[in-house]
């Protein structure tokens, strides 16, 4: 069975068309054991929190997003208390990006320094999105001493280079979609050189469906897509990728096997 570390069940049009239950059918269908549901902007985050946060096999974050901060802001009072709930597996999702918003570096690099310090509060792994801003987010993660929360480069894409500055810092690197698509070359270099027990794998849902769902709506029911070409770079079964990448979550974001398990 397989475990979605990173989606976004409350974006999906299908969960406002069809219902969060039959989305959550869908991937319990696919052999979907767990799915981590990830917070974007405090605004969000109760509606988030009602629609998934009665169900066993899904967990979720609480974080705000590198593109939300500057037209969102949040109370960072709010943001700590939030992070510090019991419910609340991981910080994040945070980090940087240059590539689509280059006019609110100073806001980002404020927000994400704070995303940081929080997390060593509560003693809860980060959750990043770094684009374009390679050298930024390392700096950043090892002035905030990011090695003591821990974390997950999440959807990752950059080079092969910072990758093995997060994993000197004990992050993960997951991989979403984009791995089976056919530009992602380079992506595909990283995913041969990642030890597999420092490694997840994603949706990213809705966005980013991996081949051979390209253009449609992504959901959990995917991620077996994801694991079955990680299988193929690493000359792997997709059992032990499946099994390797379910015991990777459960010990970085200190959660239970659920009761689908």
């Amino acid at each position: 069975m397989f475990v979605d570390s990173h989606c976004h069940l409350d974006k999906l049009k299908s969960t406002t068309e069809l219902g969060i239950d039959q989305v959550l059918a869908n991937a319990r269908a696919a052999q979907i054991e767990h799915m981590l549901c990830i917070g974007v902007a405090l605004d969000d985050f109760a509606q988030m929190q009602s629609i998934v946060g009665k169900h066993d096999d899904v967990s979720f974050s609480c974080g705000v997003h590198p593109l939300y901060v500057a037209k969102h802001g949040f109370s960072e009072s709010e943001l700590a208390t939030l992070c510090a709930r019991n419910d609340v597996v991981a910080v994040g999702e945070t980090g940087l990006d240059y590539f689509y918003d280059k006019e609110h570096i100073t806001t980002q690099q404020e927000s994400f320094a704070r995303h940081i310090e929080i997390a060593n509060e509560v003693n809860k792994p980060l959750i990043i999105h770094t684009r374009d801003a390679r050298e930024d987010t390392i700096a950043m993660l090892r002035e905030g001493r990011a090695d003591k929360c821990r974390g997950v480069m999440h959807c990752f894409t950059e080079s092969l280079e910072m990758a093995k500055k997060a994993l000197d810092l004990g992050f993960y690197i997951s991989i979403s979609g984009i791995v089976t698509f056919a530009s992602a070359q380079e992506l595909r270099d990283v995913v041969k050189y990642v030890p597999l027990d420092r490694m997840l794998i994603e949706t990213d849902s809705p966005w980013l469906a991996p081949v051979p769902h390209r253009g449609q709506e992504n959901q959990p029911a995917y991620v077996a897509h994801v694991a079955e070409c990680v299988a193929k770079l690493k000359e792997v079964s997709v059992q032990e990728v499946a099994e390797v990448t379910r015991n990777n979550f459960y010990s970085l974001f200190n959660i239970q096997r659920s009761i689908a398990s």
